[in-house]
């Protein structure tokens, strides 16, 4: 890896999600590359899902710490192979649970992650399998009041036990 791609890296390691702020686009594997070219520095980013609003805000915040640290790239989104919750590193998932967002499950496949078709672009995120633990207690005494929680990749749910609202990142 040249210097410069190492330098970039460093530039954006601590940009985070607009709207979940304690995790950084790296950890949730939105930013997926970072790359020389014949034409210069690319960086790549992949959207959580078609038409995310953050990825407007996402690129523009990429823009501003590269140009802030003086270097001139090109920030590319890059649709396929589509982004799965698999991609998230097991220390976003901790931030995500320690923030009061229960991490998803493990996605059946498919995205980049995890193999499967990777040329169609899913549109679906999967119901759990398994129960939802509770972010703020542990339980899995849970259940969905809503398919769509603070925005559209999460999904309400409600502690029987505790009785706390949260979100719940759905697996895609």
């Amino acid at each position: 890896m040249s210097s410069v791609v190492d330098k970039v890296w460093a530039t954006l390691e601590h940009l985070t999600d607009p709207e979940i702020p304690v995790v950084t686009l790296r950890e949730l594997g939105i930013l997926r590359d970072v790359r020389e070219t014949a034409e210069g520095i690319e960086v790549v980013i992949t959207p959580t899902y078609s038409g995310c609003p953050a990825m407007g805000q996402i690129e523009d915040d990429v823009r501003a710490s590269l140009e802030q640290a003086g270097i001139a790239a090109r920030v590319i989104t890059q649709l396929a192979p589509a982004w799965t919750t698999d991609w998230m590193s097991d220390e976003a998932k901790e931030k995500l649970r320690a923030y009061g967002i229960a991490p998803p499950h493990r996605s059946c496949g498919g995205g980049g992650g995890g193999g499967g078709d990777v040329s169609v672009l899913k549109f679906v995120r999967r119901q759990p399998t398994e129960p939802v633990a509770c972010p703020q207690c542990g339980s899995t005494h849970t259940v969905v009041t809503s398919e769509f929680g603070s925005t559209a990749c999460k999904a309400l749910y409600k502690c029987l036990d505790c009785q706390e609202p949260f979100d719940y990142f759905k697996p895609y």
